[in-house]
């Protein structure tokens, strides 16, 4: 692994009613010879997740919430509790396959210009999971809208949102990976600032990448470091008010970066779009669950 030595880089997981998938996560990454610290935030989950881990796992850092603080701050909870040289922000219905944290360090070893780095996503089925998009710059939104990206998928320009052109399983720079497995360099955050918690749920690892972008920070996607994701544990939960919760946040992050470049009128039909094609989302989302159940 080159000049990269053991205890370089410590893992961060906000967890919220995930007990057994953290379990299987914790077992994943504990005793990996390139982790220095786990530091695991629980934001209230009452499922017996606290006892857990305090249970199984004496050695990780366990910082118990009592009330749900949101998924920003309890990061922001687990960065400060760190040391490492760098951050693995990584959920609890995750498990790291071999030689991830290898993969992820030498990117960051490679150019030091590189702020963030993002691991490759593998659904339980073995399928690579899209966890790549450009920044939510209005002509992006407006072709996702317009769902033409359905359409032409290989498009560059119609599919340039969901970035459906790429197969997910190449090296790349890249705007927004997911935060489920995401690394960064301490020194980044330090420069940039932690997760804004003015963004509570979605959008805040959007955010924290586009001031990463801004001060000439790279970010890379690194698809040999492999991270299985069972996807949507925690917000599957609580479906309908996820699906309001990103489209708030999604109007946040337009009135912080860009409504000054694209005016009122550009700014209020990003709204408007956003909540109607919100609302429809969110009712089958609330009956689908209360049919469920």
């Amino acid at each position: 692994m080159g000049s990269i030595e053991t205890g370089y880089i410590d893992v961060a997981i906000v967890a919220w009613r995930t007990r057994a998938l953290l379990r299987a996560c914790l077992q994943s990454v504990l005793g990996q010879p390139e982790v220095d610290r786990i530091v695991v935030v629980d934001n209230a989950s009452g499922d017996g997740t606290v006892e857990m881990v305090q249970g199984e796992f004496p050695e990780v850092h366990l910082i118990a919430n009592q009330c749900n603080l949101g998924y920003a701050a309890a990061n922001n909870q687990a960065i400060r509790a760190g040391r490492a040289p760098f951050i693995l922000l990584l959920n609890p219905d995750t498990v790291v396959q071999d030689g991830a944290f290898e993969a992820l360090l030498q990117a960051f070893e490679e150019n030091l210009r590189v702020g963030a780095v993002g691991a490759q996503l593998v659904l339980p089925d073995g399928s690579i999971q899209r966890s790549c998009r450009s920044f939510p710059e209005p002509r992006a939104l407006l072709t996702d809208a317009l769902g033409l990206w359905r359409l032409f998928p290989q498009s560059a320009f119609w599919g340039r949102y969901r970035m459906t052109y790429w197969d997910h399983d190449s090296p790349q720079e890249v705007d927004q990976p997911m935060a489920s497995a995401l690394a960064i360099r301490r020194s980044a955050l330090e420069e940039v600032g932690l997760f804004d918690e003015g963004f509570p749920l979605y959008f805040n690892d959007v955010d924290l990448c586009y001031r990463l972008k801004q001060a000439e920070w790279r970010i890379v996607f690194q698809p040999k470091a492999k991270v299985t994701h069972h996807h949507g544990q925690s917000t599957g939960q609580i479906r309908a008010a996820a699906l309001i919760e990103s489209h708030r946040s999604l109007i946040h992050f337009y009135a912080k970066h860009y409504r000054g470049k694209i005016g009122w009128l550009g700014y209020w039909s990003v709204v408007l779009a956003a909540w109607i094609t919100m609302y429809p989302r969110a009712a089958l989302a609330s009956a689908s669950r209360r049919y469920s159940t």
